[in-house]
């Protein structure tokens, strides 16, 4: 048995749900409304499904599902085509944008976990289901908010967004870190998850702030406490289902779980 625990050296974290935008509600309400502007009513699961992959595959991906495509079906005469997804996704570029403006404040917690991390000596990379474009505006916010990583990639920069493990390699790179065993991946999205263990990297699923869970600071501060542990407790039981090795209600909560990592010993 080593005496030393895992050595984690840089962590990858996502955007909406993870470090901005408590809820993730920025990109949900735009998916609603893109699908609404052309008569057909979306839920807010079937909304948030596809959250974290690249924004045009989320699109198509709610265009596919059967209630949603007989529905399109209905009111056009054909299955939505590439062609309705493209120009639904012109649409949502605009409308995304004006969203984020008011919609990517800084998640309480985590300027103070970051710099905790750089203190402990860990890179910040990170990655997101956005386009650089979107980023553009997400980025001077965040920054204003405190919180600025070291690295963003976006889907238009790698061969496909999640789940494929490209964002998170491309990340790695850019950061100068490898193994991938060496670098965590932090996501509050199914996408994002699977995309951190395809990359072969240890992966943290955010339950209170993400998408999963899907409310506002607000409003979990007025949930009662036994609704929210309870809903908590299944949303973890998911994640931790879908191959996720460590579960944490926020990134504030990171520098903590990453000393309690490091500090387990390892069987070699």
């Amino acid at each position: 048995m080593n005496d030393s625990g895992t050595t984690i050296r840089a962590v990858i974290l996502d955007w909406a749900g993870t470090t901005i935008d408590y809820g993730s509600r920025a990109p949900m309400q735009v998916f609603m409304e893109i699908f609404c502007r052309r008569g057909i009513e979306i839920t807010v699961a079937e909304a948030r499904g596809p959250m974290g992959r690249a924004k045009l595959d989320h699109l198509a991906e709610i265009a596919s599902l059967p209630r949603v495509a007989a529905l399109w079906m209905q009111r056009y005469g054909h299955s939505p085509q590439a062609a309705d997804v493209q120009a639904m996704y012109v649409d949502f570029l605009p409308l995304q944008k004006e969203t984020l403006r008011t919609g990517s404040d800084v998640i309480p917690g985590i300027p103070e976990a970051v710099a905790e991390l750089r203190r402990m000596g860990l890179a910040i990379g990170s990655t997101t289901g956005y386009t650089r474009e979107l980023m553009d505006v997400v980025t001077p916010i965040a920054e204003r908010g405190g919180y600025a990583p070291d690295v963003i990639v976006v889907p238009d920069e790698v061969a496909a967004g999640r789940p494929a493990p490209w964002l998170n390699f491309r990340a790695a790179e850019l950061l100068g870190v490898y193994p991938m065993t060496q670098v965590l991946v932090v996501d509050d999205t199914t996408a994002g998850i699977e995309a951190g263990l395809h990359a072969g990297s240890p992966t943290v699923a955010v339950t209170q702030t993400g998408n999963a869970l899907g409310l506002s600071e607000n409003e979990v501060a007025r949930l009662p406490a036994a609704e929210l542990e309870s809903r908590l407790t299944v949303i973890e039981r998911q994640f931790r289902d879908l191959g996720a090795q460590h579960v944490i209600r926020s990134v504030a909560e990171l520098p903590e779980l990453i000393r309690r990592i490091q500090s387990v010993p390892q069987i070699v």
